[in-house]
């Protein structure tokens, strides 16, 4: 009759089909009918639980108690594998060197720096007439992470505890080995605090308001991990160990 009456309806099934699939359609129509034109119910809030902020207990007001309790099971990397590595040296000091974390071989040792790291250390401090017993030498992380760095889930706390044990200990002079004690003190990476002295206030904002704290000089440089991987900064690190000391019998 002019017309093609051979229709293969399974081939229109198909691309009817085919259609709905490409127009996003994924998933069967219910058996049940639904008014696809009545207004959406908006879904219902969900109740939240605001978590509530522990608060650490305050820090030991002493440095014996101080360096007890960094060693106990209260300090942050208490429950970390690893045995902690104490400061070291005489807390007295008018010299206080921060270094980041335990070295891997530092906790058989039971002392900070024991490796090649540790004998660059002691060259670098025979340069400027001193040793491991003229100064305080201490780790902003007691304990060696399994990640072998400081996470940023423990980072704040860490440095709050830094701050306070130099608060504790008063040096006149601070020298911060590596990115993350400048960053603890300083609140920058090392190589962008490097060049100068800076003057820590560890008065909480007070502008120096408070007598009774004193607020140590910093310089930051390289840890000698970094000089061992990279000798050429050496002249650099040099630079900073005579900023460190200079000036400082006046």
């Amino acid at each position: 009759m002019g017309a093609d009456q051979n229709i293969d309806l399974r081939m229109m099934a198909a691309s009817a089909l085919d259609w709905w699939r490409d127009a996003g359609v994924d998933a069967s129509i219910d058996e049940a009918p639904r008014d696809w034109l009545a207004p959406v119910e908006p879904p219902r809030p969900v109740a939240r639980t605001e978590a509530v902020a522990e608060i650490a207990a305050p820090l030991p007001a002493t440095l014996a108690a101080f360096e007890a309790w960094r060693m106990g099971p209260d300090a942050p990397e208490a429950s970390w594998p690893g045995r902690p590595v104490a400061a070291q040296g005489r807390s007295s000091a008018d010299i206080m060197v921060m270094v980041d974390l335990p070295e891997r071989e530092d906790a058989d040792a039971g002392v900070l720096l024991s490796g090649a790291a540790g004998r660059l250390f002691d060259r670098m401090l025979a340069a400027i007439g001193r040793d491991r017993e003229s100064i305080y030498l201490v780790p902003l992380c007691a304990s060696r992470p399994p990640a072998g760095r400081v996470s940023p889930e423990i980072e704040d706390r860490l440095n709050e505890i830094a701050r306070h044990h130099v608060m504790l200990a008063a040096p006149k002079r601070l020298l911060l080995l590596g990115n993350a004690p400048s960053r603890a003190l300083l609140g920058a990476d090392a190589l962008r605090c490097r060049g100068r002295l800076h003057v820590i206030n560890l008065s909480g904002g007070n502008n120096g308001a408070d007598n009774n704290v004193v607020h140590p000089q910093a310089v930051a440089s390289f840890h000698p991990r970094f000089l061992l991987e990279r000798p050429a900064a050496k002249a650099e690190a040099w630079k900073d160990l005579q900023m460190l000391i200079g000036g400082l019998n006046k």
